[in-house]
C-alpha cells in the first residue's frame, strides 16, 4: 500500500469528536470547498444521498471527477470504488483501492472510540463519524486529513467515505500556536506554555504512570537587570535577555544528558525565568542545576562592543508531585526567590518549610494586628526598676504583650517590627502610653502613703515622625492625672542619637514638660557621650550585654577586669553629665553588687523580678524588692 496513516491525532488536535450525528439526525451534506481551497471543515460532508437522481452514468462521472475525494465502502468495510482524488491522497489511483480495507486506510482501528463509531455506521445505527488523521505520502510528506463516513441511500447498503486536505489549515493553527506560546525575545516557552506543561506534570496519570514521581523548579531573577534597561536602553537588555536564554538552555541541554528529558527553560515575563525539571531525582540534582546556571551566568556577556557583567537569584523547590498544585509550587518558588534575594543575591537558595512557616506566621501577625488593637487583646505587664542602694522600687518599665487567639501570648520581639513596618505602631503605641499612665496613676491612688513610683514607656522612632507625639501626651497627662515626673519614656540610642530637627524639638518639648527621657540600650550603638550634654535626656540604660560579664560569682573563668572599667567609665561620665544610670539583665547578686560599687543607680532584671500583673506591683509597694542584692 503507498499511502500509510499515521494514527489518531493526540486528543488535542481532534477538531470534533469522533461520534457528530446520531441515528435519525438530517441526513448529512457535502462539503463545497471554500474560495482559498480549503473545504471549510466544520460544514458536515455530503452524501449522494441527498442529490437529485441521476442516472447511472452520470452520477459515476461526477464521482470520479469530484474534486473531493471520495470512497464508496460496503457494509463490510471494503472499497467498492473510490476516485481519483481520493487515490491522489494516498499516492496511487482510485481503482487501485478497490477492495481494500477502508479503516486500514485511515487506521481507524487505532482508536477504540472512532473504531466503534466507525462500526455503527457501517452497521446503519449511527448517522455519521468525523475524526482527523494523518497520512503520510509515499513522497515522504505529511497530510492532515478530515474523515467523514456518512451512509448512502438504504437500498446501496453502503456508505461514503470522503476525506478533506486540512494540512495548509493545520500548520497555521501549528504556527499560531508557537507564537502565542513562545516568548519573542528569547524564543523561549512563555508563561502560558510553562503553565500548561507544569499543570500536566502535576496530573496524577503523569506521574503515576512511571518515573520519580517527583518534580523540582529553579525560579530565576537577573539581578540588576533594570539598571541595564535604564542605563543602556531596552534594546541592548533585549539582546542581554536572548544571550541569558542561550546559556540557560545550554544549562539544561547538559543538565538532560544521559536523562529521560531535558528540563524545560521559559521565561516568565520581564527578567524571570524558569526552568522545569519532570521527574527530578532529589535535592541534589535541583542544587547541582541551580549552581550550573549560577556559574554560566557569571562569564561575561559580549553586546556588539558592550561587555557586560550579571548574576542571579535563584529560588529552588523540589517535591513531591502528588498533592502538589501549580500555584502551590510557584508560590513556594516565589518565597524562596524572595529570600535568596533578602540573603544577598547571587545565589541559590533551597525552599525550607520551617522558615516558610514562620514568614506565614508574620503574615498572619501582621494581617491581624490592626484588629486585634480594636479588639483589646493587647496587655501591659510591668517589670520593677529598683534602686540599688536600698533595694526598693523606684518604678516600672511597661511591656506590651499579644494575647493572640492563635498563638497564645506573644512577647514584643514577635510584633514590633511588623507594628513599625506597616505604622500600626502609632495606634498601638497611643494605647500603651494611655493604659500604663492609668495604672501609675492607680497605684498612686491606691497608695497614698508610698512614695509614688514612675514607669517607663517604650517610644518607637516612627511614634514621633508620624502623630504628634508632644500633644498625645500632653493629653495624656491632663486625663489620667499622672505628674509628668512620674512618665518616663524609652527611645533606643540609635533613634535618638544624632538627632536633629522634629525629633529634637519633640524630645525637648516634652523635657520642658517634666516628663523624663531615657536612652535605651545604651552602648550598642553611637556611644557619642559628648553629644548627651546637648540632648533632653535624663536616663541611661545600661545593654545587658555590658552587665552579663559581671555574673562571676566565685566559681569558673573570671570576668574580664575591662568589662568592669568600661562600665565604670561610662557611669562616672554620665553622672557628670547630670545623668542617672539603669542597668539591665540583673540576675545575680554578685552582679548587683559590683553596679552598686561603681555608682549604678537603678537595676532592672530577673533578680529583682519577671514582668508581672499589675497587682503584683502594688504588692511590692513598701517593701524591698530584692533582699539579694543587700
Amino acid at each position: 500500500m503507498s499511502g500509510t496513516s499515521e494514527g489518531p491525532a493526540p486528543e488535542a488536535d481532534l477538531i470534533r469528536p469522533a461520534v457528530t450525528e446520531s441515528k435519525g439526525e438530517a441526513s448529512p451534506r457535502t462539503e463545497v470547498p471554500d474560495s482559498t481551497g480549503i473545504p471549510d471543515s466544520h460544514e458536515p460532508h455530503p452524501s449522494p444521498g441527498s442529490l437529485e437522481p441521476l442516472e447511472d452514468g452520470r452520477l459515476g462521472s461526477a464521482f470520479s471527477a469530484a474534486p473531493l475525494a471520495m470512497a464508496v465502502v460496503d457494509r463490510d468495510g471494503l472499497v467498492v470504488s473510490a476516485n481519483d482524488s481520493f487515490g491522489a491522497l494516498l499516492g496511487k489511483a482510485g481503482a487501485a483501492l478497490t477492495g481494500l480495507v477502508a479503516a486500514e486506510l485511515m487506521d481507524l482501528k487505532s482508536d477504540a472510540r472512532t473504531w466503534d463509531a466507525y462500526r455503527e455506521v457501517l452497521r446503519g445505527r449511527q448517522a455519521k463519524l468525523s475524526c482527523t488523521r494523518r497520512v503520510k505520502h509515499p513522497d515522504g510528506h505529511v497530510l492532515w486529513v478530515q474523515v467523514t463516513v456518512a451512509p448512502l441511500p438504504a437500498e446501496e447498503h453502503s456508505v461514503l467515505l470522503s476525506l478533506t486536505d486540512i494540512s495548509a489549515r493545520r500548520e497555521l493553527q501549528a504556527r499560531l500556536r508557537h507564537l502565542e506560546m513562545h516568548d519573542p525575545v528569547t524564543r523561549l516557552p512563555n508563561r502560558t506554555l510553562f503553565f500548561e506543561r507544569l499543570s500536566a506534570a502535576l496530573e496524577a496519570e503523569s506521574y503515576e504512570q512511571g518515573g520519580t514521581g517527583r518534580i523540582g523548579l529553579c525560579y530565576l531573577d537577573l539581578d540588576g537587570f533594570k539598571a541595564v534597561n535604564d542605563t543602556l536602553g531596552h534594546r541592548v537588555g533585549d539582546r542581554l535577555l536572548a544571550a541569558v536564554a542561550e546559556r540557560l538552555t545550554r544549562c539544561a541541554d547538559e543538565a538532560g544528558y544521559a536523562r529521560a528529558s531535558s528540563p524545560l527553560v521559559a521565561r516568565l515575563g520581564g527578567d524571570e525565568f524558569a526552568l522545569l525539571v519532570e521527574d527530578s531525582t532529589g535535592t541534589d540534582q535541583l542544587a547541582e542545576l541551580a549552581e550550573s546556571v549560577l556559574k554560566a551566568l557569571q562569564a561575561p556577556f559580549d553586546l556588539s562592543g558592550q561587555r557586560l557583567s550579571l548574576s542571579a537569584s535563584i529560588g529552588v523547590v523540589e517535591r513531591h508531585a502528588s498533592g502538589t498544585t501549580a500555584t502551590g509550587l510557584m508560590q513556594a518558588a516565589d518565597t524562596t526567590l524572595y529570600w535568596a534575594k533578602a540573603d544577598g543575591k547571587s545565589r541559590w537558595t533551597l525552599f525550607d518549610p520551617e522558615r516558610n512557616a514562620h514568614r506565614m506566621t508574620r503574615q498572619a501577625l501582621a494581617s491581624t494586628l490592626r484588629p486585634a488593637i480594636e479588639r483589646g487583646e493587647f496587655t501591659l505587664e510591668y517589670q520593677p526598676l529598683v534602686g540599688m542602694e536600698n533595694g526598693r522600687l523606684r518604678g516600672v518599665e511597661a511591656l506590651v504583650r499579644w494575647n493572640h487567639p492563635q498563638f497564645g501570648m506573644l512577647t514584643p520581639n514577635r510584633f514590633i517590627g511588623l507594628a513599625e513596618e506597616d505604622g500600626s505602631i502609632v495606634q498601638l503605641g497611643h494605647w500603651v502610653l494611655v493604659t500604663a499612665c492609668r495604672q501609675a496613676r492607680r497605684w498612686q491612688l491606691d497608695h497614698p502613703d508610698e512614695p509614688p513610683i514612675f514607669v517607663s514607656v517604650n517610644v518607637a522612632v516612627r511614634q514621633v515622625w508620624d502623630s504628634d507625639l508632644v500633644a498625645d501626651v500632653a493629653k495624656t497627662l491632663a486625663e489620667t492625672g499622672l505628674d509628668p515626673r512620674l512618665l518616663q519614656l524609652e527611645l533606643t540610642e540609635s533613634a535618638v542619637m544624632g538627632s536633629a530637627g522634629r525629633p529634637l524639638q519633640t524630645l525637648q518639648a516634652l523635657s520642658d514638660m517634666g516628663v523624663h527621657i531615657a536612652i535605651d540600650d545604651f552602648g550598642t550603638g553611637y556611644s557619642n557621650l559628648a553629644y548627651l550634654s546637648r540632648l533632653p535626656v535624663s536616663v541611661l540604660k545600661l545593654d545587658g550585654s555590658f552587665v552579663r560579664g559581671f555574673q562571676y560569682e566565685g566559681e569558673g573563668v573570671p570576668p574580664n577586669p575591662a568589662d568592669e572599667v568600661i562600665v565604670e567609665a561610662m557611669i562616672q561620665l554620665a553622672h557628670q553629665l547630670g545623668l542617672s544610670v539603669t542597668a539591665e539583665c540583673v540576675e545575680t547578686s554578685a552582679q548587683a553588687a559590683r553596679l552598686r560599687r561603681i555608682g549604678c543607680d537603678t537595676g532592672q532584671g530577673w533578680l529583682y523580678s519577671r514582668p508581672v500583673a499589675p497587682d503584683r506591683i502594688s504588692e511590692l509597694l513598701g517593701t524591698k524588692a530584692c533582699n539579694q542584692a543587700s
